[in-house]
């Protein structure tokens, strides 16, 4: 029997990639860059057992570079230092792929930000998280970002005929079902499962894999239900302020093992674009939510996350800011750009009344011709902000 299926099944050649077609794909930007021996630092980053690993092994191949695989947990810079030296004056530099990069601290990152300006290596760096959040802008300013999604249903029954073709096994169709299912769209996970279950028995059973894994692996984003429906429905509940329903869609994702990152990302944006100055509060709860919930993680962060949406959903609704920009922009890329005023150009000309000197507003032309994008909704303290509007520019009239 063979051992260590994920390693032996581990595709060579980026034609044989489960999933991920944005990037194996033969049009795809990455492909084209991968043939053309172009490849420059990148960050792959999305969920386990999706193939940022075998990407970066890959690359090395095809690109016939040395390839070097670190651990962020245990990295220590020496080691980088090391295999630079090796490589000084060679003509091939070293692939260094570095996984879990974002648990680097602030210090490593800042070591490799001179070689990679440099080129003395080609940097590849794997992550589970969202590169904006832990990675510092010099390196994500130095490195092509790539994200990886959850393998389908058809890519994990691919990777398992793949298995059959070498190993002479029979699986029940349940089983194949349940073996695919409890994986949640990770090809390790099911790699892995389906090996211990062949050393049992080579005729795979459902009882056979639930002894060895009794209940699926959350799903989280990987299932389009806990991802994009829950998501949607959690979201279109606060804004209808239902506060039950999305408090229940709030703890299907929670149990479904959906980060808590992500959550809170999405409660930001509602509360700009579904409450705005209606109550401009929400805003500073939810991105002081996205700042707790990023140090603390669950199971505590249900707590943060359920007080933000509680209080979100609980306020006045506003799409004002929203439509606001949306026109604005509408405005700018359809119709003739608009000749700024002189009096307001820089520096400020002659001509330019000082709002400070009338008392706080004089009217004056502030755009070359009327323009009106913003709707106000007399709502929550969207309204008070209508009357003092109305309340500076009264007085001076």
């Amino acid at each position: 029997m063979i051992n260590n299926f994920a390693l032996f099944f581990r595709p060579k050649h980026i034609e044989e990639l489960a999933g991920q077609k944005h990037l194996s794909a033969e049009n795809s930007p990455f492909y084209k860059l991968l043939k053309a021996g172009s490849m420059s630092h990148a960050l792959f980053f999305g969920p386990a057992g999706v193939g940022k690993t075998t990407l970066a092994r890959i690359v090395a191949n095809e690109l016939d570079l040395p390839f070097f695989e670190l651990d962020a947990t245990s990295i220590k810079v020496e080691e980088i230092r090391k295999i630079l030296s090796q490589y000084k004056n060679a003509l091939q530099k070293p692939l260094i792929f570095i996984d879990e990069i974002h648990r680097l601290s602030k210090t490593q990152q800042e070591v490799l930000l001179l070689p990679m300006e440099n080129h003395e290596m080609i940097l590849i760096g794997a992550s589970t998280e969202n590169p904006y959040f832990v990675l510092s802008s010099g390196i994500r300013s130095r490195m092509m970002l790539f994200e990886f999604y959850p393998l389908e249903e058809s890519d994990l029954r691919a990777i398992i005929e793949r298995v059959r073709k070498v190993v002479t096994c029979t699986i029940d169709e349940e089983a194949l079902h349940y073996l695919v299912s409890s994986s949640a769209g990770d090809s390790r996970s099911l790699l892995n499962l389906l090996e211990f279950a062949l050393k049992v028995d080579l005729h795979v059973s459902l009882e056979t894999l639930k002894s060895l894994r009794p209940s699926a692996l959350k799903d989280g984003v990987s299932s389009d239900n806990t991802h994009y429906n829950l998501i949607s429905a959690m979201i279109k509940s606060v804004r209808g302020s239902d506060v039950d329903a999305a408090l229940y869609y709030l703890a299907r994702l929670i149990d479904g093992g959906e980060s808590p990152d992500f959550i809170a990302r999405r409660l930001v944006i509602l509360a700009s674009e579904d409450i705005g100055n209606a109550n401009p509060n929400a805003l500073n709860l939810s991105t002081s939510t996205l700042t707790a919930v990023s140090k603390i993680g669950y199971p505590e962060a249900r707590i943060i996350l359920s007080q933000c949406l509680i209080y979100l959903a609980c306020s006045p609704k506003s799409n004002s800011a929203y439509q606001a920009i949306n026109d604005a922009l509408s405005y700018v890329k359809n119709e003739k750009a608009l000749k700024v005023p002189e009096h307001l150009q820089s520096p400020s000309p002659k001509g330019y009344l000082y709002p400070h000197d009338f008392g706080g507003w004089v009217e004056q032309s502030y755009s070359e011709k009327p323009l009106h994008f913003y709707r106000n909704l007399p709502i929550g303290f969207e309204k008070t902000l209508n009357e003092w509007l109305e309340k500076i520019k009264s007085v001076q009239r």
